[in-house]
């Protein structure tokens, strides 16, 4: 018996040593997990980037077994979505975990973004860092517009041509542009059927690829901390930071407490709100699509209406293409239009902690107002301006300010 265990295990450290020696798979291990130096004093904030890759994880298992009974055809979509919820065992939690799982993403991603904001994490060495989060909440901004469409819904349907004829914005090409990504002179089947595609293979592809990249420049420069500390300049007589711990076990641990709670909040919306009040799935979405109906109201889905709103603050429909483009996109520049000698708020004055909470509050009013019929537009205009205010006064104000000593090291 002894003999055949000991035969059992050194087959066991050969295997192990051959797998090792072709992937690198210990090598993997220690380098971002066991022997990851992260910062000893995360804080709860730091929980949304491990829930931010769950969500991402749910997303694309669901996506994976809801494609199994959906049929992208214009006549059978939304028929297909029917049958998922009363005759597929357990389509309906599946299906429910698809449409909630893309609000919650989006819930975590804004609220890891405002924590990048409040800590500085965007500033040197972990520019590229933020330019790749940047990248994927764009991505993911497209992936989830497109799922959007695939229910055949009304209003997936007249959100759709809401949003593509934008496009129509663009000088002298804006009509061809328009035809080219419906693919068709309005939207139909070949726009469901191309919106698919991308939405299944090619956008989950280059979201898997920049979320690779984003976690290999994080590990490459190392995690950012609330103090703004940088722990690598202080190490003992090993080369170990003296104000860190090792990812794992303290963090990982860390992370499945936080993913425990968080899943527990999830399967309480999924199980009993999983309209969300209408936020996360609408009522005329429960109706087929029809070309010949027009809802009274098609505002976008929550997490886009702010950007909705700049876009309705703006009378001329190419400024307000253009002014909802920038907001996004300008967030690519914070990086270097921050020009604060310290990260975190807690050593900032008080201009960079009052520009932020009202950067905040005009977000979560734009939010608001893209889901009124009748916003005013006095209100959307103010409320914008306060929006950009934020990031091209940033070079002002993170210059001037009085800002306070940062600590050498992490106090205990």
């Amino acid at each position: 018996m002894a003999k055949t265990a000991g035969t059992i295990g050194r087959t066991v450290d050969a295997v192990d040593n051959w797998v090792n020696e072709r992937a690198g798979v210990k090598a993997f291990w220690k380098q971002h997990l066991s022997e990851y130096w992260a910062p000893k004093n995360f804080n709860l904030w730091y929980f949304f980037g491990s829930l931010s890759l769950l969500v991402l994880v749910n997303q694309l298992l669901t996506g994976i077994f809801l494609t199994m009974h959906y049929k992208p055809d214009a006549e059978y979509a939304f028929a297909s979505i029917e049958f998922i919820m009363r005759d597929v065992e357990w389509g309906w939690l599946i299906r429910y975990m698809h449409s909630t799982g893309a609000s919650l993403f989006f819930v975590v991603v804004y609220l890891h973004m405002f924590r990048a904001l409040m800590y500085g994490s965007y500033k040197k060495p972990r520019e590229l860092v933020w330019v790749l989060g940047v990248a994927i909440f764009l991505v993911l901004m497209a992936e989830s517009f497109m799922g959007y469409v695939l229910p055949w819904g009304q209003m997936s349907y007249w959100g759709a041509q809401v949003i593509i004829s934008l496009f129509g914005a663009v000088p002298i090409v804006g009509t061809e542009l328009v035809e080219w990504i419906r693919g068709d002179f309005f939207v139909a089947d070949a726009t469901l059927n191309r919106f698919f595609a991308l939405h299944v293979v090619a956008l989950p592809m280059v979201l898997l690829l920049l979320v690779v990249l984003h976690l290999a420049a994080l590990h490459e420069v190392g995690s950012n901390n609330p103090e703004g500390v940088d722990i690598k300049a202080k190490k003992d007589a090993q080369g170990r930071p003296l104000d860190a711990v090792p990812f794992h076990p303290y963090y990982t641990v860390k992370d499945i407490f936080g993913a425990g709670v968080f899943l527990l909040i999830a399967a309480f919306i999924i199980f009993f709100w999983p309209e969300g009040g209408g936020y996360f799935l609408k009522p005329d979405n429960f109706v087929m699509a029809d070309p010949l109906v027009t809802p009274d109201h098609i505002p976008p889905v929550w997490y886009f209406t702010a950007f909705y709103a700049i876009l309705q603050a703006v009378p001329d429909k190419l400024m307000g293409v253009i002014l909802m483009g920038a907001a996004v996109l300008i967030l690519f520049l914070v990086p270097w239009l921050d020009r604060s000698p310290v990260r975190s708020l807690r050593y900032r004055g008080w201009p960079s902690k009052i520009a932020l909470g009202l950067f905040v509050i005009a977000f979560v009013r734009l939010s608001m107002l893209g889901l009124a019929q009748d916003a005013s537009i006095l209100e959307l205009r103010f409320w914008t301006l306060v929006y950009f205010a934020f990031f091209i006064l940033m070079p002002i104000w993170t210059t001037f300010e009085n800002t306070k000593p940062v600590p050498e090291r992490i106090p205990s």
